[in-house]
């Protein structure tokens, strides 16, 4: 064998062959349709999560101030102006702030007695984002 046939047999030796890399490409694509839908389902989980905790938080400060004041707020900002809240939180299924659904007491045409999410659809187990 000559030294420039030894060269290119040694170079072809450190390559993939097509085959090679379709089975590597065929394991991968397995491997992400097994993953993949795990994945969007416990990103859905926490937006439920972070929803439930939002509102959690929300009708805390609401029932605290209340608590203080002996009356419901007329809006939540003023549970900001009052310090009872940093900001409004965002609602995570609209990623917005201002979709929040506010419910005066029953005795009273104004104030915020109740706060739910103004998102359209339903939860992971089939519950309405307005029920949480």
């Amino acid at each position: 064998m000559t030294g420039e046939t030894q060269v290119t047999k040694q170079r072809l030796a450190y390559g993939f062959t097509l085959i090679e890399l379709l089975v590597v490409m065929a394991i991968i694509g397995t491997l992400l349709s097994i993953a993949a839908p795990r994945y969007f389902k416990h990103v859905e989980r926490a937006k439920e999560t972070t929803l439930r905790a939002s509102l959690a938080t929300m009708r805390d400060a609401i029932d605290k101030y209340h608590a203080d004041t002996d009356r419901f707020p007329e809006t939540l900002d003023e549970l900001i102006s009052r310090h009872y809240l940093k900001a409004v939180p965002l609602d995570p299924v609209t990623n917005r702030s201002d979709t929040w659904v506010t419910e005066p007491p029953a005795d009273a045409q104004t104030g915020v007695f109740e706060v739910r999410s103004g998102a359209e659809g339903v939860s992971v187990d089939g519950t309405s984002f307005s029920e949480f």
